[in-house]
């Protein structure tokens, strides 16, 4: 486990880094188009990462419960040295040449989609290696591997910046070098956690038919929809988080560096300091119920930070005061994804038969890779409406409450076997 806790972590570096400067990035390149049109191909960047892992987790779930974790890990591990190259030379294109750059970012989003669909084989590498009592607190650990990549990404790309003096494909550049580096030690380290199984029947790696099953498992289908509607609202965040603080606050490049690396600290200490104790006492569905709480409370305090920032900008002083006020929302808000994410993927990985590990766990992965393509997708768009900004964070509370009714159809026995 802490092998594949090094390997996601490192991986994620890569993630961490690009994230925080793609919007920015890829503004350079949109000068005249309108607002709803940057909206859309910023939100387009986003969500086609993510509409890759929708496709591909379930099938590289599958591929792995065949032939094993280590392969697809590896796979992933390459395409990610691969693709992130590509974006940092997409951004070293002069603003003569924005549609052959927006293009090839796209193609990098894509293809590093693809590679990361491989988080969901981390995960059966996690239960592979877990019994059922300890399976929360190891789905944790890819949790704080998110928290730790998110922390240090940003401050890697802030520093890099400054060392290859502000060229852009820097990030790229040390996303890939990064990448590089989790293959290798992978390709040292990684041992096989998949049992051999000679009974397994035949697969079809493409099978809506299967993953329409999983989805009707009374014990899992709730749970993947819930995931997906957390993420959704996450997401809304998550992407319009680098145009807002520039808009609200004016923040440059650097400011907003550290303030990613700031999410990922608070995603590292809720989900190692915090969550991880409270795995062994607690049960999963109250840590998610309290998860889902806390995002609620955190997105209504932005859409208060969100307004203040439109009434009250002619005043420092009161601008002072909304931006403490957005840092205490932010944290909360991550504090509570901290808290869903890992009991999301135990409760489904507890009730799922052994053999179908992979399988089933892509599909929970399918669900959240939806909610993040159509969260920055529709945040994006919806964020230039108003010019309040208010619009996803709005949205994000209104579905949050919608996954408070929702919370009652997820209690019920972790069973493998009632669910399989």
């Amino acid at each position: 486990m802490f092998i594949v806790f090094i390997v996601v972590f490192i991986d994620l570096l890569g993630f961490g880094i690009v994230l925080p400067i793609m919007p920015r990035l890829a503004e350079h390149y949109m000068k005249g188009m309108s607002a709803q049109a940057q909206g859309a191909v910023i939100g387009a960047l986003f969500s086609s990462f993510s509409l890759m892992q929708f496709i591909f987790s379930p099938v590289l779930g599958r591929i792995s419960d065949r032939i094993g974790r280590r392969p697809i890990l590896m796979l992933g591990l390459a395409g990610s040295v691969i693709f992130y190259a590509l974006f940092g030379f997409a951004a070293s294109l002069p603003e003569s040449a924005p549609e052959l750059a927006l293009v090839l970012m796209l193609v990098s989003r894509i293809g590093a989609g693809i590679a990361g669909a491989s988080v969901s084989t981390a995960a059966a590498v996690i239960a592979d290696c877990t019994t059922p009592e300890k399976r929360a607190r190891g789905m944790a650990l890819i949790g704080a591997a998110f928290g730790i990549g998110f922390t240090f990404g940003p401050l890697i790309a802030y520093a890099g910046l400054k060392l290859f003096e502000d060229q852009k494909w820097g990030v790229g550049a040390i996303a890939s070098g990064l990448s590089l580096l989790a293959l290798i030690f992978a390709a040292v380290k990684l041992p096989e956690t998949l049992r051999p199984n000679a009974n397994l029947p035949p697969r079809h790696f493409f099978s809506l038919g299967r993953t329409l099953e999983v989805l009707r498992m009374p014990t899992v289908g709730p749970l993947v929809l819930i995931y997906f509607l957390v993420i959704f609202a996450f997401a809304n965040f998550e992407a319009t988080l680098a145009l807002f603080t520039h808009d609200a606050f004016g923040m440059n490049d650097e400011q907003n560096f550290l303030l990613f690396a700031g999410v990922g600290a608070v995603l590292m200490v809720a989900q190692g300091g915090l969550y991880r104790p409270l795995a062994g006492k607690w049960p999963e569905t109250q840590l998610m119920t309290l998860g889902i709480g806390l995002m609620l409370l955190g997105m209504g305090g932005l859409v208060c930070v969100a307004w203040g920032a439109y009434m009250l900008r002619p005043s420092p002083g009161a601008v002072d005061n909304l931006k403490f006020l957005f840092c205490l929302s932010g944290a909360t808000a991550v504090t509570g994804f901290a808290f869903v994410n890992p009991s999301v993927s135990a409760l489904v990985s507890k009730r799922t038969d052994p053999t179908r590990q992979g399988e089933v766990l892509g599909v929970n992965q399918s669900g959240a890779s939806l909610g993040r393509i159509l969260g920055p997708f529709i945040g994006s768009v919806v964020f230039k409406e108003h010019d309040s900004r208010i619009l996803p964070y709005a949205a994000a509370a209104a579905v949050l409450l919608f996954v408070v009714g929702l919370l009652p159809l997820v209690k019920g026995p972790s069973v493998a076997t009632k669910a399989a």
